[in-house]
């Protein structure tokens, strides 16, 4: 699985409709893409934005990332919508999970 990390501040542009707008877009595309996994974003008290993207094999980010709608997207993103950006591709070498059983009710008499 292949985990990218893209912390981003924004312009005012950035912030704006025509944004929000590519940002829908990419992301409808992207949930379509063959290995997708998921994408979430958060934002840090200091204003810096992070969004976590998950996808099955380097195979499927190359094809995201030379995707022929994302690729002006991007470049837009560089002219108009980032004040600046930060992107790691990481490969995920080990993961592990823990999910709590929920217990059952205790029985009132």
């Amino acid at each position: 699985m292949m985990v990218v990390v893209f912390r981003a501040r924004r312009t005012e542009a950035g912030d704006g409709d025509e944004y929000k707008h590519q940002f829908q877009r990419m992301a409808e595309l992207a949930r379509k893409m063959p290995g997708y996994i998921s994408h979430k974003p958060f934002v840090a008290e200091d204003g810096e934005r992070l969004t976590l993207f998950e996808w099955e094999s380097s195979e499927s980010l190359r094809a995201w990332a030379q995707h022929r709608e994302h690729v002006p997207v991007k470049e837009l993103g560089r002219q108009r919508f980032y004040a600046e950006y930060h992107l790691q591709v990481c490969e995920v070498m080990r993961e592990s999970k823990f999910t709590r059983v929920a217990e059952p009710a205790a029985e009132t008499g």
